[in-house]
Order: C-alpha cells, then structure tokens, then sequence
C-alpha cells in the first residue's frame, strides 16, 4: 500500500530518533517503510565505531549516525559480549540465562564510557518517532530525555520480561514511566521465548518455550483521549507512523478523523478509499 504522505497528497515530515542504531541488514530498521523520503531525518546512535562508521557510509544526506553512549549521563562499565548486539551497560544475569537452552550472554571484555543524555545532546531539538534497543539499559534512556521522549508521537522500546542483566529496569519500569510521560501502550511486537532446561521438545533446543522473555520492541503511541493536546501537523505526522511503519489503520482512521472535525476536510474518505483498493 502506498505511504500515507501519497494517499493523502502533501508532504508529512518526520525526524526519527534512533537509540541502538546497528544496522540489521536490508529493512531491519522498524522504521524502513519511512527511509526512502527526503522528508525523513534520521539521528541515530550507536556507540561502536565499526557500526556506527557502517551507518553512515551508506547514509543518505539526511541521515546521520553518532557514536554516543546514550543513557543517564553517568560514567558506566560497558560489558562487551561475543555477540556484540547483546553487548550491555548492564552485566548479563548469568544465573537466570543458564536456565535456558542456548542463552549465553558471554562477556569478553569490559570497559568504563560516558553517557550522555539525549536531551544534553546539541542540534537535537525534538523527535516524531523514538526507537530504543540498548539491551537493558532502556529506561536510563528514557530518564536522559524528559524533554526528547515527552515530545514524542511514538515510543518503539524493546522490554524484557525477566532480568536478563543484573539491575536492569522491566517493562513494569519502562511502562510506569512512559504512561508518565502521557503514552499509552499500543502493542507488542516479536515476543520471544526460549526452552528451560533441561527438556528438549517441538523444534528443539532453539525452539520457543514457555517463559516469555523479551520483546523487540512495546510500542507506546501518545494517549488517543487526548488528541487535543496535538497540532493539526502532528496528528498527521501521527497517522504517518502508525499507518508506513506499524499498519495500524483503525488508529490512522481515528487521528485523520479528528483532523477533518477541526478543520472541516474530508480526508478520511480519501483514506477509506486507498484502503479499499485492490493490491
């Protein structure tokens, strides 16, 4: 389907803010529906050199990667893990993951960095849509960014379920606070789960088990009772996320709904009709 900014005919921008910004190969970005407008910025951070240097070398002109901790400010042990995307500001909880088949978290170095806060961060005056994958360290991000995160129209935060690193924050934590911050939660998206040991069974060691573990990502979307606190421009910069990124089509025929009430159009009935079109 087309993006929303072509069905309804005029320019929607957005400037994502990309927490965790390793790149996971072609459309691994939650938010790859969006990459190929000009009128998308993105500004990402990614703390390790080789990927945040691979970021920006296939970067377009209004993309920009910067290899920052980001977090509370605090200085921090690093723990770098042998798979370097599970690499953590927080120790992995090898009592819990042993618990499981095939969950080794091995860390094969650590090192003492500097967060930084996003709301200290120069040039990053706002955000339409924050994405966050910091392997535990999720709710320091968000008490870095009062100012970055309460300005937002979506939160894309990965959660885990159970300590899978010692002293992190759980989705209780990260849910508490963002519902804080005026956000309600939408919905959970891959949720995954891994065997306990020592039983084997359906599509082995590897497969699902009982005990969810984590989510890639709890997406948060600013509370849907409240759409007054909204411009007309960031109901459909709203309506733009959640119809090109998380398909969400009821909640886009909502907000594009309160759109024409205050100012008398009809886009809905443009929608309607681009979702009742063939392919």
């Amino acid at each position: 389907m087309a993006g929303l900014a072509d069905i309804l005919g005029r320019d929607l921008p957005l400037h994502v803010v990309d927490v965790g910004a390793a790149s996971m190969g072609k459309e691994g970005d939650p938010y790859h529906a969006l990459l190929g407008d000009p009128a998308v910025r993105v500004t990402g951070f990614e703390p390790r050199a080789e990927a945040c240097a691979e970021r920006n070398a296939s970067a377009p002109p209004n993309h920009r990667y910067l290899p920052y901790f980001v977090g509370d400010g605090a200085t921090r042990d690093f723990h770098v893990c042998a798979n370097p995307l599970t690499s953590s500001l927080y120790r992995p909880n090898d009592r819990l993951l042993e618990l499981f088949h095939n969950l080794p978290l091995p860390v094969v170095e650590t090192t003492q960095v500097e967060t930084r806060r996003l709301d200290d961060l120069p040039d990053l005056a706002s955000c339409d849509l924050l994405k966050i994958d910091v392997q535990g360290a999720e709710l320091d991000v968000l008490r870095g960014a009062p100012r970055i995160a309460g300005g937002a129209l979506v939160v894309d935060v990965e959660v885990e379920f159970v300590p899978m690193y010692e002293g992190q924050a759980l989705f209780g934590d990260i849910d508490v606070h963002l519902r804080g911050l005026g956000f309600m939660l939408h919905r959970f998206t891959a949720p995954f789960s891994r065997q306990l040991r020592p039983l084997v069974f359906g599509g082995g060691p590897f497969g699902p088990g009982s005990q969810l573990l984590y989510a890639e990502a709890a997406i948060y979307i600013r509370a849907i009772d409240k759409l007054e606190t909204l411009s007309d421009d960031r109901l459909l910069a709203f309506a733009r996320i959640m119809h090109d990124v998380y398909r969400s089509y009821d909640l886009v025929g909502l907000l594009i709904a309160a759109h024409d009430k205050r100012n008398g159009g009809d886009l809905l009935s443009r929608y309607k009709a681009a979702l009742a079109a063939p392919g």
